[in-house]
């Protein structure tokens, strides 16, 4: 059974005869403290009083005697000073200031953590901001601004943390500052005391100080997890701090180093893992727990999943087994991730999108499609936010009002008021609005027994408290982008935690929650470049080479901590599972971790490694054409479709793929309903045919004349506006795509009639009925029952006496369209759909009243030029009663096929 690095110190000091009641011990982290106080416990014989056991961070706070303010409060307390201290002509709103304000406390903490003069630094870096600007011709007053910004550093600095020192608050940084240099006083408090020191590594300078002091003038020891191959490697990061201690600490000159194991070398399983993208590693860890369960459950107890990117949880939850059932997650659970942040996201989007005539509807229905706000608007049942979302759709909405909204809902007033109302919106209102949205979810949630979802209202509306707190307090936070802002500095940082034994079952933590903790099992996610270690990052306003003047770390030191925090998990570890995603980001690389390239180049491990490089299953999709057998219900549901009437359009549909034709005219399966923000090709194609039909209607009966004609073009454009208003609703058209689309049906509606005036000039035409609806009875043999053809003929008209029909459409159509060569192709291709069609009404004609001879042709308007497109087969444009013989034959032979139990519905790849 291996032993931990906190069991073998604990064994050594219980050895030594250590009083633990009398011992403060100092750890990298509180949850090591944990596991420290459990294996005190096991190898103690008797009851005593727990040790005082801290983290690294308390024991500062403990010695500084200052308390920690929260990144929020920093933040406030930064751009107040900022406004006493400025100099600029223009000061920074708080919006544009949070952008920068965040970097300049992380680099204020660094300085006062690592005890640097901070009069000589800000005094550098404004000299090398000012350099910067040097060569301007002109300075500009922004640039003036900029030097006076890194001239008054100083200044800021002094005046910020006065501030926060007047609420006995510090930053971190600050806190170490000042336990620094109450270090002594502290000492000489705990003289009766004993100090171990437990873990450490990298070390910044105040906590240098802080523990050379105390082993120095007290009873203290200080104990090191680190392996002596890589102390004994001068080269290797892994010991790169503790090599420097050992060196440079005076107190390294008469004692030696502590803790030092011989762990790493001894036989392991090592195996490097790379899968492709991050869902796959989630998916690689669920088996591969599966795996350890299924063959040695026992050492899931001893199990860490080590997570290199924290963003890998969730899928990590989701990807493990229902059958291990102890996992500890050490790590909480964002709460920017829950559903309630994504609501919130979505009502701040909606008001900071908002426009003079009204919201985007997108902007709408996605906050209408959230799960919470369908509950928040639901009544008895009914899904009041989908009605909402339907009539926006139906009625063309692309800019909603306030006013459209309660219209939409009236008995909902009171909850649209909360959402929409459409008075002035300020933070505090904003806020006010959001805690009763919170209120109405609680009851619902409270009515339905929604636990989680509850714990999620609650930690919201502890946050919008603190939000109206902080508007209350603070007078800069004036409109919605900034509380914006705001909302999202504290949405970051707060977490969710899970409830769980730590000291149970599998594990799940960051990699710096690992610290001191030693596992039998370790499975390491994302060992990326980039990830781990974490590479370049200029999170700071000091340039490299000043960081490395003043002693200040940057990402080569950043760097070291990861590669010693990598592999101090392998020192004692049996079986090491290293997992890294294969495809690495197109801009930002990721690609595998010099880590991974470590440890493949070590001799000494070569034995230990396999390398596996895994993917996904790949099975062929072998999806088969679906296909609908027709049941006796089915063929009394083709003939009630029969008795009303086949269209030439649905048998079109069946030539084209027969399961359109099934979905479509048999289950009535329509396309979803969405907002035309700009007008879809079908309303196209309406307000052009209602548009000439309200033109021509005046013409039935009567032959065409230049003069009637003539004074149709005035009236082109009132007739399209009011058809426009009856088929596109409240649609706007008076600007984008929609005007273009306005545009071009006038133009359309003028050019189809300058053609019909040189066309009257050359032939003598007769309006003889505009969209006439036909019904007619067909016999079609082997088939008893009634089958009826019907459909709308857009125009009749004689043309020199002949009878013609024309159909109008706005799509492209070519000659070639209506052309035929074999009458098959009809039932066959359905390229000759639009041919099929003009002989479907020529047949319904001749029912209604025989014919001799007729011709019928299309009019596309994407290929006006064309002229008529006449239906034509074998060179002959005239459709006379063998020509109709012959189509009954094709249309008979499809009916009969449609009709046929034996043949079902068969999907054709279109």
């Amino acid at each position: 059974m291996m032993q931990s690095f906190i069991e073998e110190v604990v064994q050594e000091l219980t050895e030594n005869g250590i009083d633990f009641t009398e011992t403060i011990f100092i750890l990298p982290s509180k949850r090591a403290g944990t596991f420290l106080k459990n294996t005190i416990s096991k190898n103690l014989q008797k009851t005593i009083f727990a040790p005082e056991i801290y983290s690294i961070e308390s024991f500062i706070e403990l010695i500084s005697e200052l308390n920690y303010a929260s990144s929020t409060e920093q933040l406030f307390t930064l751009y107040k000073s900022y406004l006493a201290t400025s100099t600029e002509k223009d000061k920074d709103s708080f919006l544009s200031f949070s952008k920068w304000g965040q970097t300049v406390l992380q680099d204020f903490n660094e300085i006062d953590r690592y005890l640097v003069d901070t009069k000589a630094i800000f005094s550098h870096l404004s000299a090398i901001q000012e350099l910067n600007t040097y060569f301007q011709e002109e300075p500009t007053q922004m640039i003036a601004d900029y030097v006076k910004f890194w001239n008054n550093l100083e200044a800021l600095y002094t005046n910020f943390n006065q501030t926060l020192l007047e609420k006995n608050l510090a930053s971190q940084g600050y806190a170490y500052r000042t336990a620094n240099t109450l270090i002594d006083d502290y000492i000489h408090k705990t003289l009766d005391k004993k100090f171990v020191f437990i873990g450490f590594n990298a070390l910044n300078k105040a906590e240098e100080n802080i523990i050379q002091q105390i082993l120095e003038k007290s009873n203290a020891h200080i104990y090191w997890d680190i392996d002596t191959y890589f102390l004994n490697d001068t080269l290797h990061d892994a010991s790169l701090f503790i090599r420097q201690h050992k060196k440079n600490w005076n107190y390294f000159k008469e004692h030696s180093l502590k803790g030092i194991s011989e762990n790493f070398d001894s036989k392991k399983n090592i195996q490097l893992i790379g899968v492709p993208k991050n869902v796959s590693q989630a998916k690689y860890v669920g088996n591969l727990l599966e795996k350890i369960h299924d063959s040695q459950p026992a050492l899931l107890k001893q199990t860490a999943i080590v997570l290199g990117d924290e963003n890998l949880l969730n899928p990590i939850l989701n990807a493990i087994p229902e059958k291990i059932e102890r996992i500890n997650i050490t790590m909480g659970y964002p709460i920017h991730k829950t559903p309630l942040a994504v609501l919130f996201n979505l009502y701040f989007e909606l008001w900071l999108t908002k426009e003079s005539n009204g919201w985007f509807y997108q902007h709408l229905l996605n906050l209408l499609a959230h799960p919470y706000i369908q509950i928040y608007l639901q009544t008895d049942k009914t899904n009041n936010a989908s009605a909402i979302a339907n009539k926006i759709k139906t009625r063309n909405w692309i800019f909603v009002k306030t006013k459209q909204l309660a219209q939409a809902a009236p008995e909902l007033k009171e909850l649209t008021t909360i959402l929409f109302n459409d008075t002035a919106l300020t933070p505090k209102n904003f806020i006010r609005r959001s805690l009763a949205i919170i209120a109405v979810l609680k009851q619902k949630f409270q009515d339905s027994g929604s636990h989680l979802e509850l714990e999620y209202l609650y930690r919201f509306h502890t946050l919008f408290n603190q939000l109206e707190l902080m508007v209350n307090e603070h007078s800069f936070i004036t409109d919605i982008k900034s509380l914006q802002s705001l909302y999202k500095e504290l949405i970051g940082t707060e977490t969710l935690d899970f409830q769980g034994e730590p000291l149970q079952g599998t594990q799940i933590m960051g990699m710096l929650e690992s610290r001191n903790l030693d596992f039998e099992t370790v499975i390491i996610t994302s060992v990326n470049e980039g990830i781990l270690p974490s590479g370049k990052s200029n999170n700071s306003f000091i340039p490299f080479d000043l960081k490395k003047i003043y002693g200040l770390p940057t990402y080569k030191e950043k760097d070291a901590v990861y590669t010693y925090h990598f592999y101090r998990l392998l020192q004692r570890a049996k079986n090491v599972y290293i997992v890294y995603n294969t495809e690495p980001h197109v801009l930002e690389g990721n690609e595998k971790s010099r880590l991974i390239k470590q440890l493949l180049t070590d001799d000494n491990l070569s034995e230990n490694i396999k390398e596996i490089t895994g993917s996904a299953a790949v099975v062929s999709a072998n999806i088969p054409l679906e296909r609908i057998e027709k049941s006796a219900d089915l063929i009394e549901q083709l003939k009630v479709l029969s008795e009303k009437g086949f269209s030439p359009t649905s048998l079109s549909n069946y030539v084209r793929n027969p399961i359109d034709f099934y979905k479509k005219s048999i289950l009535r399966i329509n396309d979803i309903n969405e907002v035309e923000e700009s007008l879809a090709a079908n309303t196209f194609g309406t307000i052009v045919h209602d548009t000439l039909e309200d033109l021509y209607q005046p013409f039935v009966g009567a032959y065409l004349v230049k003069e009637s004609l003539e004074n149709l073009l005035p009236k082109i454009e009132g007739t399209v506006q009011h058809n426009f208003a009856k088929t596109y609703a409240d649609g706007d058209i008076t600007r984008g795509k929609n005007l273009i689309a306005y545009t071009v049906i006038l133009r359309y509606i003028e050019n189809f009639i300058k053609l019909e005036l040189k066309e009257i000039q050359q032939h003598k035409i007769k309006i003889i009925s505009l969209e006439q609806m036909l019904n007619v009875e067909l016999e079609i043999p082997g088939i008893s029952h009634k089958i009826r053809l019907r459909g709308k003929l857009d125009r009749v008209d004689e043309i020199d006496g002949s009878t013609r029909i024309i159909d109008y459409k706005t799509g492209k159509v070519e000659s070639r369209n209506v052309k035929i060569t074999a009458w098959n192709d009809l039932i066959e291709n359905y390229d000759k759909s639009k041919a099929f069609q003009l002989l479907c009404y020529a047949i319904m004609i001749d029912k209604v009243k025989p014919i001799e001879t007729i011709k019928a042709g299309i009019i596309s308007f994407k290929n006006l030029n064309s002229g008529t497109l006449y239906f034509s087969e074998k060179r002959t444009e005239e459709i006379n009663k063998s020509t109709l013989l012959e189509f009954k034959n094709v249309l008979d032979t499809l009916i009969q096929e449609i009709f046929n139990p034996d043949i079902p519905f068969i999907e054709k790849e279109v």
